[in-house]
């Protein structure tokens, strides 16, 4: 098994906005670190002196003023796409497989989230479960929370969860491995009296 598909029953993946996010601090990091060598005058006793845009510069730009503002246009417009992109990926809900098992039979997560919740209440100590499966079609995986009674056995719910229950989903869905992340809570939904 490898990490990227256990990794899916943990949580959803940020990898890109990580690496979108280290870009652009390396691009801030990295001319902050050009303006601090130019103000120290590193770079020439004057240069800290001179005007910000160089005026070589400006003077081609506005050369070239039809070629400038058509560049500066197709880049705003690219930053623009990527930032929406960026902005409506992280919002997307996470994906829910739907498993297909034969050509005209395909089983709903919401399906296979509630036969296995269905199956773990009834392990004995639990309370009550949220299963919700996630990943993909090729890989899904499952999330599972139990509330345990005070006083269960946890060794012996997770033995019966992993024989029992996991095992029979792995086979209903005909998948040799399913990851599966698991939370165990202590079931509260019973008020207690202080004495």
């Amino acid at each position: 098994m490898t990490r990227s598909v256990s990794a899916k029953a943990l949580g959803r993946s940020t990898g890109t906005e990580r690496t979108l996010t280290v870009l652009i601090g390396l691009l801030a990091v990295l001319g902050g670190a050009a303006v601090l060598v130019v103000g120290a005058g590193w770079l020439g006793t004057y240069r800290a002196g001179r005007p910000l845009v160089d005026p070589i510069a400006l003077a081609w730009l506005s050369q070239h003023a039809l070629a400038a503002r058509i560049g500066a246009i197709v880049l705003g417009v690219l930053l623009l796409w990527l930032g929406l992109w960026w902005f409506f990926r992280s919002l997307r809900p996470e994906g829910r497989p739907d498993l297909e098992l034969d050509d005209d039979l395909v089983v709903t997560s919401s399906a296979i989230s509630e036969a296995v919740r269905l199956d773990a209440e009834t392990v004995d100590g639990v309370g009550h479960a949220r299963v919700r499966a996630v990943g993909d079609k090729e890989n899904p995986a499952l999330r599972i929370t139990l509330w345990l009674v005070e006083g269960t056995d946890l060794k012996r719910v997770w033995e019966q969860l992993d024989l029992t229950v996991l095992a029979r989903a792995r086979e209903s869905l005909g998948v040799d491995v399913l990851p599966t992340a698991v939370r165990i809570e202590l079931d509260t939904t019973a008020p207690q009296r202080v004495r």
